[in-house]
């Protein structure tokens, strides 16, 4: 691990005017690498989360996507309860579940 690097990441990624250039997969990427090094960075976390709650719908995100995100903000204990509505409400509004394949 490194600390320093980590929080300059995340700093660079905060101060940014927008995550409009970052695709859904590397959304997940992000939260889930600050998640498992155990890299605390809530104002991180909040920004990824404000985004994707401004976004109109989720159909560009795959399932494994959404479940990485979902399951990086619970093990890196931070709270987004509007951002796991979002994917709940957008999971059950799928027609079909066969995306969702176990890990």
């Amino acid at each position: 691990q490194h600390p320093k690097l980590f929080k300059n990441v995340a700093d660079h990624i905060v101060a940014l005017n927008s995550l409009g250039t970052f695709n859904p997969q590397e959304l997940s990427n992000i939260v889930w690498a600050y998640a498992t090094v155990d890299e605390s960075h809530s104002k991180l976390f909040e920004k990824v989360a404000d985004h994707i709650n401004a976004l109109g719908n989720l159909q560009s995100f795959k399932p494994q996507y959404l479940s990485i995100i979902v399951r990086a903000y619970a093990a890196a204990g931070e709270s987004q309860p509007k951002l796991f509505r979002k994917v709940a409400d957008h999971i059950v509004m799928l027609d079909n579940f066969g995306e969702f394949i176990p890990q």
